[in-house]
């Protein structure tokens, strides 16, 4: 349910697309006293669609016969958002694309200034006794898998609301505006038009891929269990486990070294390798259009303040990556197989945060 004004934005953007790209049908909208209900086609009970692109990647984890499958349905994703692009791209403000996830995120006094400026996150250092601040962590050096990074949030994000001031242009086109496994259903259908409209290309781009690189394999099943278990149809047990393996803190020399890992099952694999290589070239996509968006899809989905210090330090460790103009996306997006398996895993039950 919705506002009748979110309610008529939804419509209009379901609408706009509903000619383009697979999507529910629209059977109509409820009013009640003060909400407004939009009602869609169940695409499962009408049995035009079987599963969420998410369940897709789990069954490829764990049986490499489905790999076809999935290689369709990444496939005609970046088909649809290569096409909106061609067909429907302009360059326009940002002022004037959806607002939600990201101008409104990043501009003072958003959703960033309350979950890291407001307050000094208290981060406990893994494999160590010790706990820095969120300032404290930016007078630090840290070399993470041999690259020297500053991990300073404030500077990051300021350097953001920078790049994404309301008035700079960006190639945006008409687009569903949160391509996310739970929001994809196989065969292709789009799910879910709350952001339905004119979208930036890069933005897209950086919430399909950080979607599939932490928050549909590790975060959203590890910090919101309830939303994986209610958004999927299958919610399989994820095999993707970042880990922070050895960290040693030199306090004398204000320098932290840091060793990750970050293993995932040959299906999520797959489709980040697939969706790099089926949005490769198309315009706004490059690194240069991308660090922005990325920085605030890493920063601005899950609050820093319900993770854990290990947790933390691998998101803001992927962020300084993300915005160090050495990192290239192919690099960036680089995973390591999950070191066990278990073909016969059908659990759902998610592990609560340690």
């Amino acid at each position: 349910m919705a506002t009748r004004e979110q309610a008529e934005a939804e419509a209009k953007g379901w609408t706009r697309l509903a000619s383009r790209i697979a999507v529910p049908v629209l059977h109509g909208q409820i009013a009640l006293p003060d909400r407004q209900l939009l009602a869609y086609e169940d695409v499962f009970a009408t049995g035009r669609c079987e599963l969420l692109m998410g369940d897709v990647i789990a069954l490829v984890d764990r049986d490499p016969v489905v790999q076809p499958r999935l290689d369709r349905l990444v496939d005609g994703v970046c088909a649809d958002l290569r096409a909106a692009a061609e067909e429907t791209g302009k360059s326009v403000p940002l002022a004037e694309c959806v607002p939600d996830l990201y101008l409104d995120r990043v501009r003072p006094g958003g959703r960033l200034d309350r979950w890291y400026l407001r307050r000094d996150l208290p981060i406990a250092l893994p494999h160590t006794d010790t706990t820095l601040t969120l300032r404290e962590l930016a007078d630090f050096t840290v070399t993470a898998n041999g690259r020297q990074l500053t991990l300073n949030v404030a500077d990051i994000i300021d350097s953001v609301r920078h790049v994404l001031a309301p008035d700079r242009r960006w190639p945006a086109g008409l687009t569903q505006g949160d391509p996310t496994e739970p929001n994809i259903a196989d065969p292709l259908c789009w799910l879910d038009f709350e952001f339905a409209g004119r979208n930036t290309a890069a933005g897209e781009a950086a919430n399909l891929l950080w979607y599939l690189m932490a928050l549909g394999g590790w975060l959203v099943p590890r910090y919101q269990p309830d939303v994986y278990a209610r958004t999927l149809r299958l919610a399989l047990q994820p095999q993707s486990r970042p880990r922070i393996e050895h960290l040693e803190l030199h306090q004398g020399t204000r320098h932290i070294d840091v060793r990750y890992s970050w293993h995932t099952g040959p299906g999520r694999r797959a489709a980040i390798t697939r969706s790099l290589d089926g949005l490769r070239g198309q315009s706004g996509t490059g690194q240069d259009g991308l660090h922005a968006f990325l920085a605030l899809r890493i920063l601005g989905v899950i609050p820093a303040a319900r993770l854990t210090g290990h947790d933390l330090l691998l998101v803001l460790i992927k962020l300084a990556e993300s915005q160090d103009p050495l990192t290239t996306l192919d690099t960036f997006f680089t995973t390591e197989p999950a070191p066990h398996s278990n073909p016969g895993e059908r659990s759902c039950n998610v592990p609560a945060p340690a």
